[in-house]
């Protein structure tokens, strides 16, 4: 699904994820532990946004390199927790079931593993 909003920062329309991809609607291994992601990922928009405002001010490239390198690193690290609460809750479970449910989400692991790894 895609929004029809442009983003008035880069001129482009962003995409969001689908709402719901044939896996549930929740709660998802993350769910216990919304309140703290939510402020994560606030804190990694807030870096965002202050690498905006160091462009906007023509902060120093070496500064603002080393800015972007901590903000990859916090979306990296953000993403590593989400796929261990994937892997403890949704990929368990579908241990527990077996057959065709346990081979779909190895597999739907191990593609997004491969994924953060590309990144």
């Amino acid at each position: 699904m895609t929004t029809s909003s442009t983003d008035s920062s880069t001129g482009t329309q962003p995409t969001e994820a689908p709402a719901h991809s044939g896996h549930g609607a929740g709660p998802h291994g993350y769910s216990s532990h919304k309140a703290d992601h939510l402020k994560r990922l606030r804190r990694i928009e807030g870096q965002a946004r202050g690498l905006q405002r160091m462009v906007e001010e023509d902060v120093y490239c070496i500064d603002i390199l080393t800015q972007v390198s901590a903000t990859t690193k916090a979306l990296q690290s953000f993403a590593l927790a989400l796929l261990d609460e994937h892997i403890k809750h949704c990929v368990a479970a579908a241990v527990e079931e077996g057959g065709s449910a346990m081979d779909e989400k190895v597999s739907e692991a191990m593609t997004a593993i491969s994924r953060l790894l590309r990144s």
